[in-house]
C-alpha cells in the first residue's frame, strides 16, 4: 500500500491521492496528475504496475521531503507511458477482494498491539482485524521495516501508518491518538509507533491489516496465537 487502501465506500481521498475507476490505466493516472507511473508504483508499492482495481485509493504525489517531488514532473511526459495499458478490474467493488491463491512468501509477525480482537478479518467487509483497548496503548511495529505514509489523507482511517516490509507486504496502523514516526523512518519490529486512539472511528481501538501485494489478506495467519 504504499496507501493502496480503500477507504469506506466510496468517500473523497484527501490531497495527494486518487481513487482508480472503471477504464484507468497507471499510465492514464500518471498523465493526469503530471508524475510518471515508476514513481507512482513506487510510491504505493506496486510490484505488477498492471494490477490496479477499481476503487483502490493510490498515492499520486510524493511523500513529505520525498526527493521525487522535485524531479517527478519532469519525467512525467516521457515515463508516464511506458506501462503496460491494461485497465482497472471491471465490477469490482471500492474494497479488493482478497487473493484467492495462498502467498507464495510468508512474514512472522508480533501483535500489533495488546487488547481484544473485536472484529477479524472477512475479505469482504473486514480487510483487517480490529483490536480494542484503552486510548494511548501503544501500537508497535508488526516487523521491521520503512514508513511508507504516516498521515490523515485517507478518510475512514484517521491517522494512518502504512509500513512496506519487503516487496511482498506492508502493513497499517489506523485511528491512532497519536503517530511517533515519520514517513522515510526506518522501525523495528516491536517498535512502538502510535498510540491508540479513535480519529475517524466512533470507538477507540486499532485497526490492523496485512497487504501481500497490494492485497488483503488474513493478518491472523501470520501473528502468533494468544
Amino acid at each position: 500500500m504504499i496507501a493502496v487502501l480503500a477507504a469506506c465506500g466510496a468517500a473523497p481521498v484527501g490531497p495527494g491521492f486518487y481513487r482508480v475507476e472503471r477504464g484507468d490505466t497507471l499510465s492514464s493516472i500518471a498523465r493526469s496528475n503530471r508524475t510518471s507511473v515508476q514513481n507512482i508504483a513506487r510510491w504505493n508499492g506496486l510490484t505488477n504496475p498492471d494490477a490496479i482495481e477499481s476503487g483502490q485509493v493510490l498515492r499520486v504525489a510524493p511523500p513529505a521531503n520525498s526527493a521525487t517531488a522535485a524531479r517527478g514532473a519532469d519525467r512525467s511526459s516521457g515515463s508516464a507511458q511506458a506501462s503496460s495499458g491494461s485497465t482497472a478490474s471491471r465490477g469490482t467493488t471500492a474494497l479488493a477482494p482478497a487473493p484467492t491463491a495462498a502467498p507464495s512468501s510468508t512474514i512472522a509477525l508480533v501483535w500489533p498491539a495488546q487488547g481484544t480482537v473485536t472484529r477479524r478479518f472477512d475479505g469482504a467487509n473486514s480487510k483487517g482485524i480490529d483490536i480494542v483497548n484503552v486510548a494511548g496503548t501503544p501500537v508497535v511495529a508488526a516487523a521491521a521495516g520503512s514508513v511508507v505514509y504516516a498521515g490523515d489523507g485517507l478518510r475512514g482511517y484517521g491517522n494512518l501508518i502504512i509500513i512496506k516490509h519487503n516487496s511482498d507486504y506492508l502493513s497499517a496502523y489506523a485511528h491512532n491518538r497519536a503517530m511517533l514516526v515519520k514517513e522515510g523512518q526506518t522501525v523495528a519490529q516491536g517498535q512502538k509507533i502510535a498510540e491508540m486512539g479513535d480519529t475517524d472511528s466512533d470507538h477507540v481501538m486499532l485497526h490492523f491489516e496485512l497487504r501481500y501485494q497490494s492485497r488483503s489478506i488474513d493478518p491472523a495467519r501470520s501473528l502468533p496465537p494468544r
